[in-house]
């Protein structure tokens, strides 16, 4: 049986200057090592620093790679569409080999309208201009020529299996699954027809899998918001501060965030808070979380100081991820199980 890998996801958004954020999302990421975390990730976002507070993934993660030795450094996602490919093709392999090999490449066709205006590209438009992009990447990282007779320099190596597309929709699993990739599924989503977060995603699964070539492994990742702290009461009081200054609960609830109770701007946000018992009851009842070959957590949009942050890291590695079938990479220093009793 193949063993789960599991990741941390951070979304660089301490209230803090940007400078700050980025040392503060470093030191999150060398926790997320240390305690045995698998993988870690960060998001592209453009020009809305409230919304996400990093243009430049691969360029923190170039910092990251020399923090770290082993945790493998993954974009979840680059917004492909607003990118040239060519350059994201060359500034990935080079990160890769700087890393040892450990970049895990994640896109999607995202972004806002104000995005895509700003580069000049129509964002009515963003799937088919995702579509050419991501052709060219593969070409490019196959050793394709990408134009003029030009390969890249230097060759991707193996980094082409290690690309992944992160969707809401079927065609785009189908797609993830047609081509080999892995399958990047979001901690919240939009759905209209009163439908659970898992079962909307189990569909995609159930797409994805039907599609992968025979022979290639499945990779299916599935984040979810994760704030655990050693007293619930204090966790949800977070999740309450945060939640209720958090703009898009207004946009998917269509109320008013400071008429709702905690428990249901929790719900509404699909977060899992509480100590350990409480955030590994409602985890283990989530069946979309129970496939994935990859789990992975992020803290927003709960976000509380940062020191509560790492404990949060520290207890879903030795006490939530257990329960939920991880266990740290053979040879990993620390014992999650004794340091747990």
């Amino acid at each position: 049986m193949t063993r789960k890998q599991l990741g941390f996801f951070t979304r660089v958004l301490d209230q803090v200057p940007a400078a700050e954020r980025y040392e503060l999302a470093l030191e999150q990421i060398t926790t997320a090592e240390a305690e045995g975390f698998d993988a870690v990730a960060v998001a592209q976002h453009h020009f809305d620093g409230d919304e996400g507070g990093l243009p430049s993934p691969l360029v923190l993660l170039a910092k990251a790679a020399a923090l770290t030795s082993r945790v493998r450094l993954t974009t979840g996602v680059i917004t492909l569409a607003l990118e040239s490919p060519v350059r994201v093709a060359e500034d990935a392999v080079v990160l890769d080999a700087l890393s040892g090999g450990r970049l895990e490449l994640g896109f999607a066709s995202g972004g806002s309208p104000t995005a895509f205006a700003t580069f000049g590209l129509d964002f009515a438009e963003r799937r088919e201009i995702f579509a050419a992009n991501l052709a060219t990447v593969e070409a490019a990282l196959a050793g394709e020529e990408v134009g003029e007779g030009a390969v890249l320099y230097p060759g991707a190596q193996a980094l082409s299996q290690r690309v992944w597309i992160a969707t809401f929709s079927a065609p785009w699993a189908i797609e993830a699954g047609r081509r080999g990739h892995g399958l990047m599924l979001s901690r919240t989503q939009p759905r209209e027809d009163g439908r659970s977060l898992a079962d909307v995603q189990n569909d995609l699964i159930d797409a994805y899998l039907e599609h992968l070539p025979s022979g290639v492994a499945p990779r299916i990742s599935v984040a979810r918001s994760l704030f655990v702290a050693d007293d619930h009461d204090q966790a949800l009081a977070f999740a309450e501060a945060g939640l209720r200054g958090a703009g898009f609960v207004r946009t998917i609830t269509g109320k008013d965030p400071a008429t709702l109770t905690v428990d249901e701007l929790i719900a509404a946000t699909d977060a899992h808070v509480g100590d350990p018992a409480a955030v590994i009851a409602t985890l283990g009842a989530d069946s979309a979380l129970a496939r994935a070959t990859h789990l992975s957590f992020q803290v927003h949009s709960i976000d509380p100081p940062h020191a509560y942050i790492l404990r949060s890291i520290e207890l879903t590695a030795r006490e939530v991820a257990p329960a939920l079938g991880w266990a740290p990479a053979p040879g990993h220093g620390r014992d999650h199980a004794a340091a747990a009793r």
